[in-house]
């Protein structure tokens, strides 16, 4: 890792520590990051109705037509499993709505904002999908949510 990659996360890590989160705040697996940054694995059943409306998709459309949506507003409905505050400048949150696979990652979706919601909120979320987010350092995404208003 050069010294940029290095510097970045050691600010991250600050950053989520500070915001009482874990060091590692994102990562790099197929939806909800790495290592500390997956929301924790549940047996809980979710099941949250799909959003309303054109834009609206759930957590496994997101992944499965993500080439298709890729910089395009999406309204996504779920289950607030985990919230990392304030992560280089941003919440990011951890939503489930009881669609995809969890071997596969694709009942995770990831979304940033600047709303922070509880965990157990059922919310919608609205903003830009975007497919392969790589944040640098290692850090990528399958599939992000950035820039979402969250409402309950």
């Amino acid at each position: 890792m050069n010294r940029l990659g290095k510097w970045v996360a050691l600010c991250v890590s600050i950053g989520a520590l500070a915001a009482g989160g874990a060091a590692s705040a994102f990562g790099d697996a197929a939806g909800g990051g790495s290592g500390a940054a997956k929301a924790p694995a549940t047996t809980e059943q979710i099941k949250v109705e799909k959003a309303k409306g054109p834009d609206a998709v759930t957590v496994s459309e997101a992944y499965e037509k993500a080439g298709k949506l890729d910089k395009k507003t999406v309204v996504v409905r779920g289950k607030v499993v985990k919230v990392s505050k304030g992560v280089m400048g941003k919440n990011w949150v951890h939503l489930r709505d009881g669609s995809g696979d969890p071997g596969k990652g694709t009942n995770n979706l990831v979304v940033t904002t600047q709303d922070v919601p509880n965990v157990g909120d059922v919310v919608t979320a609205k903003g830009t999908l975007y497919k392969d987010k790589d944040f640098g350092s290692g850090y990528k995404y399958q599939v992000i949510v950035e820039e979402a208003t969250v409402k309950q």
